[in-house]
């Protein structure tokens, strides 16, 4: 039988911590029971909704509907009206689960809801192994997943960002959870002796899948925050937790707490494994967290239809700006508009073609960690893949001379076709970030008579009183990467527009 959570069968781990979030938690005998009665509700439901807010209550109902065989459509509770209708008239689900007390908006009101009890208790008392008979004599079933569990069958839709468009719906089969966690395990030595802390929202692939159902797939145990703080973080590295997974605006407060903690620092330091994902993490925080804490912050690259493609090893260097290697199974290549390959590396780890560190081109990745199609769109589905069964990340990047990745943007909006040259946004605005005076960066392409496009640049200053001066910043750039590099205009931000996971939408940067 194809298992997702063998830990949840019962054995040795029924009395660890499965998850905690903030003072309510449960044991896996707990989560098992807990979620195999609701699994039983929810046998033939068809897909089922997940008001995914971060509590106890979305990681049951989760764990739920994939013990039932039923997929679950995480929904973000900061969702507005349209969008909220939209994905619920693309899924459309048969029920909603929520956790007792949420008010849910109107859309909702027409699903039949259940509420997920997160019980701290199995049924015949806390701490019951499967097959264990209770004083009262009744046995403790713990239900595991149903025998019919194909790994090609649906485990999740979960929505795109809907950054060119309306949202799409990537449907996530099971085998591809199994997959990407697994080839995670390989990567980053991860045990069931791990104990994971975040604070990420739970109606995406990072938080959810990566960050919920990778310490369960595990048999270890993760740890919410809630809600992100430096402190909440200092507090569960320092009570044993192992690994922190967060996004680059979370490494960044911490690295601007550093300074004047030096608790934080030694709690940091502590974390067997730091990882950043979503976006990359700038130049200035990894060497400021590196040099106060002894630790690189590892990162890895991902996406809503393939999960996981690559990581920086835990046994590997950590090298700001490169996302590592292909996990293994993973198949990776770069591609010329013209679709010539420039490089990459065989689903077995073997590279091909010549790593030179420049050639920039477009991702193409395949194997067991991609969505099977968008949900009742064959269009998009067919315009994803190559003829010959390579998906299309839309993201651009070079292969450095040892084989990492690094990712210069992506195609609609990072890649610049400047006076002949193809220019990678990323790069510009690392370098950008290595000035003492930038804050925060963004590059993109604006239509120039001459030269195609030029670079024009969005600056945070760190004092916006005494900004420095567009020259001082296209020399900076000019100097670090080539002078065709530099950007031609910039405009000075109070912030830059992003989204839930920090990411900055390009496409709301002020033009004129």
């Amino acid at each position: 039988m194809f298992s997702l959570f063998p830990a949840l069968a019962g054995g040795s781990v029924a009395d660890r911590s499965a998850l905690r979030f903030g003072d309510r938690s449960l044991t896996y005998a707990e989560l098992a029971a807990s979620a195999g009665a609701l699994a039983a509700r929810l046998d033939g439901a068809g897909r089922v909704a997940v008001w995914a807010t971060p509590t106890l209550e979305t990681a049951v109902g989760v764990v739920a509907a994939l013990l039932a065989g039923v997929p679950a459509v995480p929904l973000n509770p900061k969702s507005g009206a349209a969008e909220l209708g939209h994905i619920l008239g693309d899924s459309t689900p048969s029920l909603v689960l929520a956790a007792p007390g949420d008010l849910l908006p109107t859309a909702l009101g027409a699903l039949e809801r259940i509420d997920v009890e997160a019980t701290t208790k199995t049924a015949a008392g806390a701490g019951a192994h499967a097959g264990e008979e209770t004083e009262a004599g009744t046995e403790v079933v713990v239900t595991v997943e149903a025998a019919v569990r194909d790994p090609g069958a649906p485990a999740l839709v979960v929505y795109t960002s809907g950054t060119t468009g309306p949202p799409k719906g990537a449907v996530i089969p099971r085998r591809a959870v199994a997959a990407t966690l697994d080839a995670l395990a390989d990567a980053w030595q991860w045990t069931g002796d791990d104990v994971l802390v975040h604070g990420l929202p739970l109606f995406h692939v990072h938080g959810l899948i990566i960050g919920i159902l990778g310490p369960l797939r595990r048999g270890g145990s993760v740890r919410h925050l809630g809600r992100f703080s430096a402190e909440g973080v200092a507090r569960e590295l320092n009570a044993g937790a192992t690994m922190l997974f967060g996004v680059p605006t979370m490494y960044h407060r911490l690295a601007e707490a550093l300074d004047g903690d030096p608790g934080l620092a030694e709690a940091l330091g502590r974390a067997r494994l730091l990882v950043s994902g979503s976006a990359a993490l700038p130049l200035h925080d990894h060497e400021r967290i590196t040099a106060a804490t002894g630790r690189g912050v590892v990162e890895r690259y991902g996406m809503t239809e393939t999960l996981m493609n690559t990581s920086v090893r835990a046994d590997g260097e950590v090298r700001p700006g490169t996302v590592g290697v292909p996990l293994p199974g993973v198949g990776l290549r770069l591609v010329e508009e013209d679709g010539t390959t420039i490089a990459g590396y065989e689903a077995d780890g073997t590279p091909t073609g010549a790593y030179d560190g420049e050639s920039v081109g477009e991702i193409q990745v395949r194997g067991p960690n991609l969505f099977t199609e968008y949900l009742n769109r064959p269009d998009a589905t067919a315009a994803a893949y190559t003829a010959d069964g390579w998906f299309r990340t839309g993201d651009m990047a070079v292969l450095d001379p040892d084989g990492s990745v690094r990712i210069v943007g992506r195609k609609a909006t990072d890649l610049i076709k400047s006076g002949g040259y193809k220019i990678g946004a990323g790069e510009i605005e690392n370098a950008l970030l290595e000035h003492p005076g930038v804050r925060e960066a963004a590059a993109a392409g604006e239509p120039d008579a001459d030269l195609g496009e030029r670079v024009v640049a969005w600056i945070v200053p760190v004092d916006p009183q005494a900004p420095p001066s567009a020259d001082e910043l296209a020399d900076h750039v000019a100097s670090r990467l080539a002078p065709h590099k530099r950007p031609r205009r910039v405009r000075f931000l109070d912030e830059l527009p992003r989204n839930d996971m920090g990411k900055i939408l390009k496409r709301a940067l002020p033009r004129d």
